[in-house]
C-alpha cells in the first residue's frame, strides 16, 4: 500500500526596498520562526514552497521592481513550483485593488498593518510577547533599529504616509528591550531607522526625544555603535548634537535627507525651511560636532525646477562638501501633493542633472579621502569577498557609504570584529589600508594535529 508523502512547508520571505522592510521581514520571520515555522530569507538554494513578498511602492522604479518580482513568482505557482504567494508591504498597501485585479494568480495581499492576518493565513499565531524577537537577515554583528512607523510630514512628492500611516513612535524601553536582546544575540552595532526620527517621541512624549532615546541605548551593554537614519532637517533637536558629542557609542554620523535648495522649491516641497536656514543648519551640525559625517539625498526634476535652480544646488553642493550624498531624479506619484503639478522636466534632463551632482559628489568625495592617507581609523568589518576584507569606519553606514578594504593575501581580518586600520590609499570612494597590530588568523583542526 503506497503512502502518500507529505511535504513540508517551507516559507521564502523575499524583501524589496529601503530598510524598513528589511526590519518588517525580520520581525515577520520571528514570529513564523516562534510558530515552529521553516522560515528562510531570500535563499537561493532552496526557496521553500511558500513565498511571501514584501514589496516596495515608493517610487517608479521600485514599483516596477516589486510587480516584476510578484509576476516571477505568479509564474512559478503557475508552474507547480511552489504552491501559494502572499504579497505584504507598501505596494500591496497602496495599490491592493489593482493588484488584485491584474494579478490574480497570489492567494492574497496585505498591506503594511496586515502583520497579524498575514500571519494567520500562513497558519501561524501573533505572539504579543515578541518585544524584540527578529530573526536578524544582517551579517551577524550588525542591525536595524526601527524607532518609529508611519510619517506626519506633508512633503508633496512623497507617498510614504500613503503606504505608513501617521507616525507612531515606539516606546523607549521596548527600543531598549529589544536592542538589549539583539546584544546578547552579537549585535554590536544597531541603526535608528524611521521616516523620521526628528520627530520621534512627540506623540507619545509630548516632546522631541531622540537624544533620550539615544542616552538610554548607549547603556546597552555590547551595543558599541548607534547610528542615525532619515532625520528630518525642521525642527531638529538640537540637544541629539550633545548626545553625539559627549557619548562615544553614538556615531559622529547623521542621515539627513535634505532633497534641495533652491527656496521656491523647498517651498513647493512643503519642507518647511529655506536656504538659508538648511545652511545654517548644517554649519551649527559642524561646529557642534565639528568630525560629524553627513549623509543626504538629493531630488532634481522635481516640477519647476529650472536650470538656474539647479546651478543653485550644485553651487550649494561643492559649498558644504558633504561626506556623503546620493541622489534621485523625481518621481510623479500620484496621490502626493506633487501630483496636480506639470511633470515638466524631461526624463533625459533629470537623467544629466543626477549624473552632473554626482560627479561634483564623486570629486569631493575623493579630496576628503586623500585627507584620510596616513590617519588611524577603528573599522569595523562586515565580510571578506575576492581578495579583500570589506570595513567601515564610524562614518559609513553598510551598503550605501564608503569601504575599507584590506588586502587578504596579506592580513587576516575577523569579520564582525572592531580593528584599528591606518589608511595608505583612497579612491572615489573606497580606502585601502592595513591593521595596526597583526591579527591571528585562527589555527585550523588540521594544522593542530599536525
Amino acid at each position: 500500500m503506497r503512502t502518500k508523502t507529505i511535504k513540508k512547508n517551507k516559507i521564502n520571505v523575499v524583501t524589496l526596498g529601503c530598510s524598513k522592510n528589511v526590519y518588517d521581514s525580520e520581525v515577520l520571520m520571528g514570529q513564523l520562526k516562534a510558530n515552529g515555522k521553516d522560515v528562510v530569507h531570500e535563499d537561493p538554494e532552496d526557496d521553500g514552497n511558500i513565498v511571501v513578498i514584501n514589496t516596495c511602492g515608493f517610487i517608479g522604479k521600485a514599483k516596477e521592481e516589486s510587480i516584476d518580482t510578484i509576476l516571477h513568482y505568479a509564474k512559478r505557482k503557475e508552474a507547480g513550483e511552489i504552491d501559494k504567494v502572499f504579497v505584504s508591504g507598501c505596494l500591496s498597501e497602496r495599490y491592493k485593488p489593482d493588484l488584485e485585479a491584474e494579478i490574480k494568480n497570489v492567494d492574497q495581499y496585505f498591506g503594511t498593518h496586515d502583520l497579524p492576518n498575514l500571519l494567520q493565513a500562513l497558519e501561524a499565531d501573533y505572539k504579543h510577547e515578541l518585544i524584540g524577537e527578529r530573526l536578524t537577515t544582517t551579517p551577524k554583528h550588525y542591525a536595524y533599529l526601527k524607532i518609529a512607523e508611519g510619517c506626519d510630514r506633508p512633503c508633496s512628492f512623497c507617498a510614504i504616509p500613503l503606504m505608513r500611516g501617521k507616525h507612531v513612535s515606539t516606546p523607549i524601553e521596548d527600543i531598549v528591550t529589544e536592542a538589549t536582546k539583539l546584544a546578547a544575540k552579537g549585535i554590536k552595532e544597531v541603526m535608528l531607522i524611521a521616516q523620521d526620527l526628528t520627530y520621534y517621541g512627540l506623540d507619545i512624549y509630548k516632546k522631541r526625544s531622540l537624544a533620550q532615546l539615544l542616552e538610554a541605548l548607549a547603556k546597552v551593554e555590547g551595543i558599541e555603535w548607534i547610528r542615525m537614519h532619515y532625520a528630518f532637517p525642521t525642527g531638529f533637536p538640537m540637544d541629539v548634537l550633545e548626545v553625539m558629542k559627549r557619548e562615544p557609542k553614538v556615531c559622529n554620523y547623521l542621515d539627513i535627507p535634505l532633497q534641495h535648495i533652491n527656496t521656491e522649491l523647498l517651498k513647493s516641497m512643503k519642507r518647511g525651511t529655506t536656504h538659508e536656514k538648511t545652511t545654517a543648519l548644517i554649519h551649527k551640525f559642524r561646529e557642534v560636532v565639528p568630525e560629524m559625517a553627513i549623509r543626504t539625498t538629493l531630488i532634481v526634476g522635481y516640477p519647476g525646477e529650472t536650470e538656474e535652480m539647479f546651478q543653485e544646488l550644485k553651487d550649494w553642493i561643492e559649498e558644504m562638501r558633504f561626506e556623503r550624498m546620493g541622489a534621485f531624479e523625481y518621481s510623479h506619484e500620484e496621490n502626493t501633493g506633487a501630483y496636480v503639478l506639470e511633470d515638466d522636466v524631461p526624463a533625459d534632463v533629470k537623467f544629466r542633472r543626477v549624473n552632473e551632482i554626482m560627479e561634483i559628489q564623486s570629486q569631493i568625495s575623493w579630496e576628503l579621502n586623500q585627507e584620510k592617507i596616513g590617519k588611524t581609523f577603528r573599522c569595523l568589518f562586515d565580510r571578506k569577498d575576492g581578495e579583500f576584507f570589506y570595513g567601515r569606519t564610524e562614518s559609513d553606514s553598510p551598503d550605501v557609504d564608503n569601504d575599507v578594504l584590506v588586502d587578504a593575501k596579506e592580513h587576516y581580518i575577523k569579520v564582525g570584529e572592531f580593528i584599528d586600520i591606518k589608511i595608505h590609499d583612497a579612491g572615489d570612494y573606497d580606502l585601502y589600508g592595513t591593521p595596526v597590530t597583526k591579527v591571528e588568523k585562527p589555527v585550523s583542526l588540521n594544522q593542530k594535529r599536525k
